[in-house]
């Protein structure tokens, strides 16, 4: 193992501001999964579908009743800006949690808001497989991405009215590494003349004005990625004023362009996945048949209360509307706890149900040795289409603690 930990440092120490290590533990494996063409193929196709669902989902609550927005956990002071559209893609990077089941690829959740695995898979996973002589399943997909977000800048810019370049800040926490150097690197492959990042702290929101960086520059469009909306819209000052709201009312108002936009925040309720499924099981008609068969396929049974799987018997998730990193999710059979996470930050929010199912099991080379770890599936939407995917390592529920599994492309048998 002394072999093996010396080897993943020294590639790891060659990656720059990159953290392969995560609360002092090893996050970034010295690994390389084999998988199939076929098993990319079959992701993509699973990620564009999936995605053509949410999106006309999303035009509908778009139209919805604020009591409905409620009803799916949306806060109410997010009601105000909901609606609102600033780019012609209702998330312009968004990130599907997929299982491998034996009856294929099932979505967990869509995160559509404020994904992170971004610098892993568009850049350290092309690393690794150059490095264990694989195929690298997302070749050019960084280069897509920096388009994408630079469509996506100018989109937002001219609805604003601007005909000038403008000044794009991307921002972040500072204290948190994995978000501060997810946002450098959005601003690298994004190459906008003039960007910069400025830690959110920094940021200076004037009422009725518009949003400063600290040398009274104006700034044009906010790049938020990293900073839930949810947690924006409770935002306040130190002196108590609610700076994320005023921040927000400075959006409606088309005096500063704020991506990824409130559109993508109105997909990220997982109460949309039990919409969703709830319009599938009635055979609504605003679904084809044709995107009948896609739920069917890809989405798992998911309601807004546990009666159904009471009356199954059948295991299911419990997870609230909002939240990240397995926090606050337990697994549940007949009303009693199998097992859950103790962090229970998301606690407040509403909660769906979703059948249980069972993640795959692999064996991965760590530091300490081979361990069997269960395996998820992150795959992003860029611009309404499917881009770069890649593998998290872990326990039954995702959590923080788990790992980065790189992937790579070996031969049609390897994994399917």
């Amino acid at each position: 193992m002394d072999k093996h930990r010396k080897a993943r440092d020294q590639f790891y120490a060659s990656v720059p501001s990159f953290w392969d290590r995560l609360y002092g533990m090893e996050y970034a494996l010295y690994d390389c999964l084999a998988i199939s063409q076929e098993a990319c193929d079959e992701i993509r196709t699973a990620t564009a579908e999936s995605y053509s669902i949410y999106k006309k989902i999303n035009q509908m609550v778009r139209q919805a009743p604020d009591e409905t927005l409620l009803e799916f956990g949306f806060p109410a002071k997010a009601l105000p800006f909901l609606r609102m559209m600033m780019v012609p893609y209702e998330t312009v990077i968004g990130r599907f949690d997929f299982v491998q089941t034996e009856d294929g690829l099932k979505i967990l959740e869509f995160n559509a808001d404020t994904p992170t695995f971004i610098r892993e898979l568009f850049d350290v996973n092309g690393l690794v497989c150059k490095e264990f002589g694989m195929m690298n399943p997302n070749e050019k997909e960084a280069e897509h991405l920096g388009k994408s977000i630079r469509n996506s800048v100018f989109h937002c810019a001219r609805q604003m009215g601007m005909t000038d370049h403008p000044y794009v800040v991307f921002t972040a926490h500072e204290e948190d590494i994995e978000d501060c150097e997810t946002m450098k690197y959005l601003m690298k492959v994004a190459q906008i003349k003039g960007a910069t990042f400025v830690p959110l702290n920094q940021l200076q929101v004037v009422d009725g004005e518009g949003v400063y960086d600290v040398d009274g520059n104006k700034i044009d469009v906010v790049y938020r990625h990293t900073y839930p909306l949810e947690a924006l819209l409770e935002d306040v000052t130190d002196d108590q004023f609610p700076i994320g709201i005023e921040f927000m009312k400075l959006v409606g108002e088309r005096k500063v362009g704020m991506l990824n936009p409130a559109s993508a925040f109105l997909m990220q309720s997982k109460a949309v996945m039990a919409a969703i499924w709830g319009m599938h099981e009635q055979q609504h008609p605003l679904f084809t048949e044709q995107e009948h068969d896609k739920i069917s396929r890809y989405f798992l049974p998911t309601y807004l209360d546990e009666d159904p799987f009471l009356e199954t018997g059948d295991t299911y998730v419990s997870k609230p509307a909002f939240g990240r990193e397995g926090d606050t999710v337990e697994v549940r059979k007949s009303g009693e706890t199998l097992f859950e996470q103790k962090e229970k930050s998301y606690d407040h929010y509403v909660k769906v149900y979703q059948k249980y199912v069972d993640l795959p099991v692999a064996s991965v080379k760590t530091e300490l040795g081979v361990k069997e770890a269960h395996l998820l599936i992150g795959s992003f939407v860029v611009n309404e289409k499917a881009s770069a995917f890649g593998i998290r390592a872990g326990a039954q529920i995702t959590d923080n603690l788990s790992y980065f599994l790189p992937c790579g492309v070996k031969g049609a048998n390897e994994w399917t």
